[in-house]
């Protein structure tokens, strides 16, 4: 599920609890969605921003430069590492 349509990519795949295999095919075709939006143009961020999951596929979209930029800008507002630690914008 997701409405890809109004450029807000954020697929969502469902599995049941406890079937490990089912988790890796979901997992799978999670990173083609993300790999078939860049490839198209598109963005890996939705209205709801990035997440864990679409880490790599936006460190694949802004490139290292960029997400420097990113980081610059976390360490110059949030210099004590509070908000949001570990997350995507942390070290590199």
């Amino acid at each position: 599920m997701a409405h890809v349509g109004d450029g807000n990519l954020h697929p969502l795949l469902v599995t049941e609890h406890g079937d490990a295999l089912a988790q890796v095919r979901a997992r799978a075709a999670f990173d083609d969605i993300i790999a078939d939006a860049l490839e198209l143009g598109g963005t890996v961020t939705g209205e709801h921003g990035v997440g864990l999951l679409k880490r790599p596929g936006l460190t694949r979209e802004l490139g290292p430069a960029v997400l420097e930029v990113h980081r610059a800008v976390k360490r110059a507002l949030d210099p004590a590492g509070i908000l949001n630690p570990g997350k995507v914008f942390g070290p590199a």
